[in-house]
């Protein structure tokens, strides 16, 4: 049994996107498989991106889709605080300790000395790289700038000439030249320090054993290295997951409108959190078998590093629907009249406070509509007809209407539904019994004739209570105008 613990450490920016979900569910699941710990912690360190409601979102977004976790800021643990901005304390030592040893110098460059140098470098072509202009400063240059009120930054001294390399457990042995990379910035002039510092330190000081993040973070991952050896600390395994590419195959970006991005979107439109997790767990990784519909104990059962790919996952949002309506199908009609309710509400089709026999309305029409729905908000579109005063024909439903045998089914039915003094389901039936024998049709003139009629579509849900739920009089208003 592997003792792992794994995190998820997002930047509390805003609301919780699929690409952070599926990093926080593959760490949630390999913990859960092995018996290990899952942590969350919040890099909070950049101010400029800072949402204090970001931190509620990330959590929010990760309970509804049925993620758990043994330590966070909500929860406590034994290697708080779970906020990086609470552990500037714990990384001082450290900062000294690169200083002391000659691996950390302070830089007095400022932005616009910086941005100069990057510019010159770019006009001749070059990678953009800190020159290391304070790399050996003499304690007089030092005592000048300080004196000037300059504040210097400090910057971890990268050694040169080596080959940095380690055994991703997704994409096997990486390799970086330091010659590439350039004395990095580790703590800012404020003392907060930066991204990449305070990430090894949070991992180490939480006993971290395995790193499982998204490829961006690749290029971050030598510099880490070299900070971690500098420091004398044991380095983490590490894991990094593929792109997520839209449907075009494109990196998928936060402007992408063909996807839907954030894990609230899915609440609010009524999907399933159980089809949703399913679906994120295949965005990348691969079970035995063809089975693609996995409950979260099944998930947690089968997963495993080795069957995560090194090529990039593609988010078809088809498949997702496809697979939230097989949950939907499956779900009971109670808890999806829960979800698919209040959206009639919203459109305005029903009213916010519901009679018991407007409600007991609603939930029959849900449910004539279950097994159709991609998501609950799809009851809106889909129950149109309910809603509309006049009836809209299809035009292959206006051409159905040509048929010599219009006039006589519809009569029939006409006096069927005239006759009776409620309709109810068993009741249609019974109905379009009789028509068939007073007239002789049966089959397509009969069922779909009395459909057209109704609802302007050739095709459907269940007839019979397709002509309940529209009931007596919006039945009978309908036929006549026909006729």
């Amino acid at each position: 049994m592997v003792d792992y613990r794994v995190r998820y450490a997002p930047s509390p920016t805003g609301h919780l996107h699929i690409g952070g979900a599926r990093t926080a569910l593959f760490n949630y699941l390999l913990a859960r498989k092995h018996g290990g710990q899952f942590i969350i912690r919040f890099e909070d360190t950049d101010q400029t991106r800072h949402q204090e409601s970001g931190i509620g979102n990330q959590l929010d977004g990760l309970r509804w889709l049925g993620v758990d976790w043994d330590e966070s800021v909500d929860i406590g643990g034994p290697y708080g605080p779970y906020r990086q901005t609470e552990r500037l304390e714990l990384y001082r030592p450290f900062v000294e300790q690169l200083l002391r040893e000659g691996n950390a110098y302070p830089c007095y460059c400022t932005e616009a000395e910086l941005e100069q140098e990057r510019a010159a470098q770019e006009a001749e072509g070059l990678m953009p790289m800190y020159s290391g202009k304070c790399r050996h400063l003499t304690a007089e240059q030092r005592a000048a700038y300080e004196a000037e009120g300059r504040k210097p930054s400090i910057r971890f001294r990268v050694p040169e000439n080596r080959t940095i390399a380690f055994e991703d457990r997704i994409r096997e042995r990486v390799e970086f030249d330091s010659n590439g990379i350039g004395d990095f910035i580790i703590v800012r002039p404020d003392g907060i320090p930066t991204y990449n510092f305070a990430v090894i330190l949070d991992d180490h000081l939480m006993k971290i054993t395995l790193v499982i993040r998204g490829e961006e973070h690749l290029t971050n991952t030598p510099r880490q290295i070299m900070m971690y050896e500098a420091l004398g600390l044991p380095v983490p395994d590490f894991a990094h997951l593929s792109l997520i590419l839209n449907q075009d195959r494109k990196k998928m970006s936060k402007r992408d409108e063909s996807i839907i991005q954030f894990i609230e979107q899915y609440d609010s439109l009524g999907y399933l959190p159980e089809a949703i997790m399913n679906f994120i767990a295949l965005l990348g990784w691969s079970p035995k078998g063809e089975e693609e519909i996995f409950s979260k104990e099944e998930l947690i059962e089968q997963f495993d590093l080795d069957r995560i790919s090194k090529s990039p996952a593609v988010f078809d949002m088809d498949k997702l629907n496809w697979m939230n309506n097989v949950y939907i199908k499956k779900a009971e009609l109670s808890r999806i009249v829960e979800l698919a309710l209040p959206h009639l509400q919203q459109a305005g089709r029903l009213p916010a406070q519901l009679s018991e026999e407007q409600r007991s309305w609603a939930e029959a029409l849900i449910g004539l509509y279950q097994d159709q729905l991609r998501y609950a908000a799809d009851i809106v579109p889909l129950s149109e007809l309910f809603f509309r005063e006049e009836v809209v024909f299809e035009d292959e439903a206006k051409a159905h209407l040509s048929e010599e045998y219009i006039p006589a089914v519809l009569g029939s039915f006409l006096k069927q539904v005239e006759q009776a003094e409620e309709l109810q389901v068993d009741g249609v039936k019974a109905m379009l019994k009789a028509v068939q024998t007073e007239t002789g049709y049966k089959g397509k003139p009969l069922f779909m004739t009395v459909r057209v009629a109704l609802t302007g579509q050739m095709h459907g849900p269940d007839l019979n209570m397709t002509v309940y739920l529209l009931g007596k009089e919006t039945v009978l208003s309908r036929v006549k105008k026909l006729l």
